[in-house]
């Protein structure tokens, strides 16, 4: 169990938090968590995308085995932050209990991969496909505050977002979850791990559908309207013509 790596992770989140703190006095306090949660996304999707596709092992052919020390070195990285993120959330109160209990379930399974030596490989995995969605709803967030989220730029990130989700973390996710079921040398505790996280990308994809659906309604009757209106203006214009 790698604990002066995970403290050193922690404390250099932190850190990076206090870095942004100082260097956007006049935003709040989410802002700045935020920053840091992007920061993390862009890095570990890096780190994970490396372990999984150039390090090695895959993940779907090789679960259960035994940790790496590249492996081991992203999952203390992944686990300072997720210790960070969870007390900031606490601490500030910004997430529902799906949220929460999400931070929790990773926090408990990476652990449980540093202190087994096991699993690394498709905890890695399972981090990717997680994050590889995480500076696209930073993104979101920030447009949001920037006033910049309603339009064409915060459309294509929300389908970007939607597209990657269902495709890696459901679709690519599900491949996995079952590689895990059926591999021999996956421990039980870790199979009960992933049927959690499993179920709690499911119910993230859910609220994700009904989103897309909501706004792809509310688009189209935007567009219904302003094609009403344009045809009016053009039938005034046209009326106006005919009488002079």
């Amino acid at each position: 169990m790698p604990v002066l790596e995970v403290i050193c992770s922690l404390i250099g989140w932190f850190c990076l938090y206090l870095l942004f703190f100082w260097t956007f006095r006049s935003r709040g306090p989410e802002w700045n968590c935020r920053l840091v949660t992007l920061s993390h996304g862009v890095l570990i999707v890096l780190l994970t995308g490396y372990v999984i596709f150039i390090d090695g092992p895959w993940p779907l052919t090789h679960a259960g085995t035994e940790n790496t020390e590249l492996q081991t070195f992203g999952l203390a990285v992944c686990l300072g932050y997720f210790f960070f993120d969870l007390g900031w959330c606490v601490c500030y109160r910004t997430e529902g209990p799906v949220m929460l209990a999400h931070h929790a379930a990773s926090i408990m399974g990476i652990l449980l991969a540093l202190f087994m030596g096991v699993s690394g490989c498709e905890t890695c995995g399972v981090i990717f496909g997680s994050e590889i969605t995480n500076p696209l709803l930073q993104t979101r967030w920030f447009l949001r505050q920037l006033g910049l989220y309603d339009s064409l730029l915060g459309d294509a990130v929300d389908l970007l977002f939607i597209l990657l989700f269902a495709t890696v973390r459901v679709g690519v996710g599900t491949a996995m979850f079952y590689c895990e079921l059926t591999s021999t040398r996956t421990t039980l505790v870790m199979k009960l791990g992933g049927v959690v996280m499993y179920g709690l990308a499911w119910v993230f994809m859910v609220d994700i559908a009904r989103f897309g659906y909501k706004k792809s309604r509310n688009k189209y009757k935007k567009w219904l309207e302003n094609h009403k209106l344009k045809k009016e203006i053009g039938t005034k214009n046209l009326d106006g013509h005919l009488d002079s």
